[in-house]
């Protein structure tokens, strides 16, 4: 699955740590799943690791159909909770279905990421945090998580590590040059 991590402000009314948001695979070319995950106030390696383990629990959750759309928020003191929709194949009926993760599931799995893939997450994190984001763009950046191991899944950077900063700078679709910002 691909995932794009966004940072926005925290709102002031909510403590949520993120939103995830799934879109899925296109029949017409997207080559895996997307999931989008909104980080409010500070980006950090926790954070980040929460709103991922909410994303394959729901997965390990809900029925593997195809075409499943998600929305969950994360919470400090509650775990993710939010609900899933799909086509049932058969019927064409829309099935939904509430998600309610624990946060010490939330937590376990967050743990298992980050010791199968710390240091990439905590990069992506780092990334988001970094002050040299050109003025007036969203800091966002993606990466691809791959699904189906008893650990949770690996990170690879699309672009490889030597690229990586290249890739901080694309985010969102804008190109920022080293030329441009002289």
């Amino acid at each position: 699955m691909d995932v794009l991590v966004r940072i926005e402000a925290r709102p002031s009314d909510s403590p949520v740590l993120a939103h995830v948001n799934s879109i899925p695979v296109l029949p017409f070319g997207t080559r895996s799943r997307r999931e989008v995950v909104t980080l409010y106030g500070q980006a950090d390696a926790q954070s980040l690791a929460l709103a991922l383990a909410a994303t394959f629990e729901s997965e390990r959750i809900e029925a593997s159909a195809l075409g499943v759309v998600r929305h969950l928020g994360v919470w400090p003191d509650r775990g993710a909770v939010g609900d899933s929709a799909w086509r049932d194949g058969t019927t064409g009926r829309l099935v939904t279905q509430d998600l309610d993760i624990p946060l010490l599931t939330l937590e376990a799995r967050a743990s298992e990421l980050l010791g199968a893939c710390g240091t990439t997450i905590r990069r992506v994190a780092a990334g988001l945090a970094m002050d040299d984001w050109p003025e007036g763009t969203e800091r966002a950046l993606t990466f691809s998580l791959a699904s189906g191991t008893s650990s949770g899944g690996t990170l690879v950077d699309d672009d490889g590590v030597e690229n990586w900063l290249d890739s901080l700078r694309q985010a969102d679709a804008y190109a920022y040059d080293e030329a441009e910002a002289d």
